[in-house]
């Protein structure tokens, strides 16, 4: 009886291939973020053309949003789950922290915007006139994500690949990937209009890296039983 509720309880504490959440979250962020970045002009201070030519899809990837963030928060599960007892406290703060944080103002942005296509037709957006409230939301949307966001994004990288290195969860070259690509997302993102794309390609080489160690595991666990 014993035995079975040990078993129960490893079960649910290290679900099988639980790594596929950062992988979904991978995948959703950069079809959000591709859509967004093809249907919305990088310029705050457009006239709001988009509002009528390309509601569709954004709505759509506003709706992506918060099975994004479930899957994020999936995967920060993962990470802690694999980090244990080695799980040092000023560091998991900082590296849970920023991942709330990131989620928090990426939603935050996602609501201006939804608003904006809710509010759209009653306030008179035609495409060639701005309404004031537009130009607040916009602006307002614009710097949540390419400022803090995206700094979040920087710091959840960083605190991150600096658990892998003490704990080695995972190979260091990973944690070196992830410096370089925090270093690009808080220094260059106002240069790379696609900076954004890091973090979920970071998150998906380290899911990817988990699953397969994961596979490992259980197929070894198998042989031996």
């Amino acid at each position: 009886m014993l035995q079975d509720e040990t078993a129960m309880y490893s079960h649910l504490r290290t679900p099988r291939a639980a790594a596929v959440a950062g992988i979904v979250f991978s995948i959703l962020l950069v079809i959000i973020f591709w859509i967004f970045r093809s249907a919305v002009p990088a310029d705050p201070l457009d006239p709001g053309a988009w509002l009528a030519d390309a509601s569709r899809p954004v709505a759509l990837a506003l709706n992506l949003i918060p099975f994004a963030g479930i899957a994020f928060l999936w995967f920060i599960g993962v990470l802690r789950d694999r980090l244990g007892p080695k799980e040092d406290r000023f560091f998991a703060t900082v590296f849970l922290g920023s991942g709330l944080l990131f989620l928090a103002t990426l939603f935050v942005a996602a609501t201006i915007v939804g608003a904006l296509l809710l509010i759209a037709p009653s306030i008179g957006m035609t495409g060639t006139t701005t309404a004031p409230t537009f130009r607040f939301g916009r602006a307002a949307a614009y710097i949540l994500i390419n400022v803090y966001a995206i700094k979040m994004a920087g710091v959840f990288m960083i605190s991150t690949s600096t658990v892998v290195i003490y704990t080695r969860i995972v190979p260091r070259w990973i944690a070196g990937i992830g410096y370089a690509l925090a270093g690009l997302v808080l220094l260059g993102s106002f240069y790379f209009s696609w900076s954004m794309m890091v973090l979920p390609i970071w998150v998906l080489l380290i899911s990817v890296h988990i699953l397969i160690d994961n596979l490992r595991r259980q197929d070894g666990s198998t042989r031996q039983q």
